[in-house]
């Protein structure tokens, strides 16, 4: 019973988040992603058209409306779950509003009031990956049919440098503001420093030792100057020189990915601030 309020509560901030955030421009480097998860809309959508209502069954079968990671689900226009073919399949026939708060139940029922039209939409939110068994970021695209919803939505396994940057903000106004509390609470691995693949660590300039890591917590206290990439770059050394030359920069190498477990290409974006070296990196799908 836990984990379908869980997800009904995932779907739930899909819609909300949709809401708000629908009418955004999909990152450029998920256009493949996006064009097979579009494309695989459409042929549901011309599927039920076709067969009308007995076409949902097809939906949540493992068969030509699953492609890899994608799969199709329905939602009713009443908020019932009407066919999935990934792990929300255990919420079909349940009313996904009847457990939402009513903030939640707010935006969920606006989202099911967009009248229906040719326009597809697309939100982000998260979701069980079915095929690693990890929730990850999601990014849904759906269009109303009828009195249905249709979707599909493929993974994002890699934070885009644009929210790297903006992670390395917000954490480097922290370090300026709150230093010692900063560290601890990256070190305590704070969801506000630790973002899917998108995690903060900082070093101390005089010691050129790790004193704060947002996701390898071995590394505090380890001296930076040792770090070396996955194809034994010294990038600790690096970024040190880096960093004493010009205060903030870029470095590129191999480095473990956390979403996804694989040593890939990652950029990892530092500043100075006052005796620390503050950075936060992305990752480049390799190729």
């Amino acid at each position: 019973m836990l984990l379908i309020c869980r997800n009904i509560l995932i779907v739930a901030t899909l819609f909300v988040v949709a809401n708000v955030f629908g009418q955004g421009i999909p990152e450029d480097r998920y256009a493949e992603e996006a064009d097979r998860a579009k494309s695989l809309l459409r042929k549901a959508i011309a599927h039920y058209r076709a067969e009308g209502e007995s076409s949902l069954a097809a939906f949540s079968r493992q068969g030509e409306f699953v492609d890899e990671e994608l799969y199709v689900y329905v939602i009713g226009t009443d908020g019932v779950m009407l066919a999935s073919g990934g792990p929300s399949s255990n919420l079909i026939g349940r009313d996904v509003g009847s457990a939402l708060n009513d903030d939640l139940n707010k935006g969920f029922k606006a989202a099911l009031a967009l009248p229906e039209s040719e326009q597809i939409h697309h939100a982000d939110y998260r979701w069980m990956n079915w095929q690693i068994g990890r929730v990850e970021r999601k990014r849904v695209f759906y269009q109303r049919v009828d009195d249905k919803i249709f979707s599909v939505g493929y993974y994002i396994e890699r934070s885009s440098e644009t929210e790297a940057q903006v992670l390395l903000d917000y954490v480097i106004k922290a370090v300026a503001e709150q230093p010692e509390q900063t560290f601890e609470r990256i070190n305590e691995l704070d969801a506000e420093f630790l973002k899917d693949d998108l995690y903060a660590f900082v070093v101390d300039r005089e010691s050129q030792r790790f004193i704060a890591h947002g996701y390898n917590l071995r590394l505090v206290g380890s001296d930076f100057r040792r770090v070396q990439s996955a194809d034994r770059q010294p990038i600790g050394q690096e970024i040190l020189d880096a960093a004493a030359k010009a205060g903030s920069g870029r470095i590129g190498y191999l480095w473990p990915n956390p979403v996804t477990d694989k040593n890939e290409p990652k950029t990892t974006l530092f500043q100075v601030v006052g005796n620390y070296i503050v950075a936060v990196g992305f990752y480049s799908k390799a190729e």
